[in-house]
């Protein structure tokens, strides 16, 4: 199958709607019926404003997280339409892929 692998950006702390904007993707590729999604919460990083985040037992400071998805294109379109209808702005990333399973089992 052809499709999407999408992955959006955000810090554990970040909110949208009253829930964190993780979540709120998570939810809302659930609505529209998608199969999947992985959270990742990541150790370190920085963002576009060049702040730190990190878990560190010495720095909390927001860890980073990202949601990855394997999408159709449908369901790819469905998803940011629905992220830009909220009013969510968050960073992504999109690359073509072919995905599917290895076996019928």
């Amino acid at each position: 199958m052809q499709g999407y692998f999408i992955t959006f950006f955000t810090q554990q702390s970040r909110e949208h709607e009253g829930m964190p904007i993780a979540t709120w993707i998570v939810e809302a590729a659930r609505a529209i019926g998608v199969r999947g999604a992985t959270l990742f919460s990541g150790r370190e990083g920085f963002g576009h404003d060049g702040r730190f985040h990190s878990d560190n037992f010495f720095d909390l400071d927001d860890p980073p997280v990202q949601v990855a998805l394997a999408l159709t294109g449908e369901e790819c379109d469905a998803l940011l339409t629905r992220c830009a209808e909220s009013n969510l702005r968050v960073f992504y990333t999109r690359s073509e892929i072919e995905f599917g399973f290895t076996s019928d089992g």
